[in-house]
């Protein structure tokens, strides 16, 4: 009996999403919720946090329903209230206030034209930098620590973008998150089945409502159920699937202060601006679990510069065939572009700026001097790594 544990892009079967898409969530199997609405469980910050003040053990109880519906539930959640409107004003200016600065720039943008918006990258480093103590009281939110702890444990790593969408701008393609959602088809294919099953407990999905948000702002459409899809990382050039999700998407309106939680292999997609005045800002939180990575810290710039002569001398003289080199550079260089510095290093052109061994094979394929390689590899590391 052979056993394959790859899915194959090119031949995907629907059927399974269109009976996960039949499920029906109620209210009565989430004690802490106040109601579903659309499939998505509703929950009161204030009635959270009193009945965790009368008896902290509840905390762990509430979590673990949160946990059991992003993982076996709809995978999304709103906590109506969860931060204080007048503090998220305060942030609000602040981060107004950065795109202001930053206007003109040269900004990529995920899964919608870039400039349709305005984005703010690494939103979180540069509120702590410019306002630390307006940072720490909005960042001290106990139902975001919570909900991060539910799904990822202690010791998550928080990032943040900002993006306020315009009047106008239209709805986003439906997609699943980061890591595997930020590749294409053919790209999330090269991994096992496993880690599509992995890669969604890597991190929780977050957005902080910054403004008041009706439905004609465009919020956040969302296709219950879906998290649970084998092959949803691989949906994005398959156009029955974004039929599917037309005709099934919610969209809920959230206000100033609400919590949206939900697990990143949920499909989702930022809905079109059809308001006449509404700039529909929101803080968009990619929380990581801590144990994305290595053992040992590696300098594999300095590595790459020492191979890279040696690689090239290997393949000159045929000691080395293409797949071997690959090999090698494999080990060497960094195959992930992530993380980085995205004010520098912004995804054009695609999901994700160039890695490091892309770097390095283009090197190799066009035979550059290592003078010219070094160049390049500075250069790009200076973009990811320089504030």
């Amino acid at each position: 009996m052979s056993y394959n544990n790859y899915l194959d892009h090119k031949a995907i079967d629907l059927k399974p999403l269109r009976e996960l898409l039949a499920t029906q969530t109620s209210v009565s199997d989430l004690p802490f919720a106040e109601t579903v609405d659309a499939q998505v469980a509703i929950y009161a910050a204030d009635r959270l946090r009193t009945l965790v003040r009368q008896d902290p053990e509840k905390l762990q109880q509430i979590q673990s329903e949160w946990h059991r519906v992003w993982q076996d539930g709809s995978g999304v959640l709103v906590i109506r209230g969860a931060f204080d409107s007048a503090l998220v004003d305060e942030a609000s200016d602040a981060f107004r206030g950065i795109i202001e600065r930053e206007r003109g720039s040269s900004h990529g943008d995920h899964f919608a034209k870039p400039g349709a918006n305005d984005r703010v990258w690494n939103a979180l480093e540069k509120l702590a930098l410019l306002a630390p103590n307006l940072y720490a009281r909005y960042y001290a939110n106990d139902m975001l620590a919570w909900a991060c702890e539910a799904w990822l444990g202690p010791a998550y790593q928080i990032t943040s973008q900002v993006n306020l969408v315009n009047p106008g701008a239209k709805a986003q393609v439906p997609h699943r998150d980061y890591h595997l959602g930020f590749m294409t088809p053919e790209q999330a294919a090269r991994y096992p089945a496993s880690v599509h099953r992995v890669s969604a407990h890597l991190t929780l999905q977050s957005a902080i409502a910054h403004v008041d948000m009706p439905l004609e702002s465009g919020p956040t459409l969302l296709l219950p159920h879906s998290q649970k899809f084998s092959h949803g990382y691989l949906l994005a050039n398959t156009p029955e699937a974004h039929e599917l999700f037309d005709a099934n998407k919610v969209q809920l309106p959230l206000e100033k202060g609400d919590l949206l939680l939900f697990n990143p292999a949920l499909l989702h997609a930022a809905g079109s601006n059809v308001s006449a005045d509404i700039k529909r800002m929101a803080n968009l939180l990619q929380i990581s679990s801590p144990f994305g990575r290595a053992m040992e810290s590696v300098d594999r710039l300095e590595m790459s510069k020492l191979v890279y002569p040696e690689l090239l001398k290997l393949k000159q003289s045929g000691v080395l065939g293409e797949l071997e080199i690959s090999h090698a550079v494999a080990a060497t260089a960094e195959g992930y572009a992530f993380p980085t510095n995205l004010d520098r290093d912004p995804p054009l052109g695609g999901l994700a700026p160039k890695n490091q061994q892309a770097l390095m094979l283009e090197a190799l394929e066009g035979s550059w001097s290592a003078e010219h390689f070094e160049q390049a590899l500075d250069e790009h590391a200076e973009r990811r790594w320089t504030s």
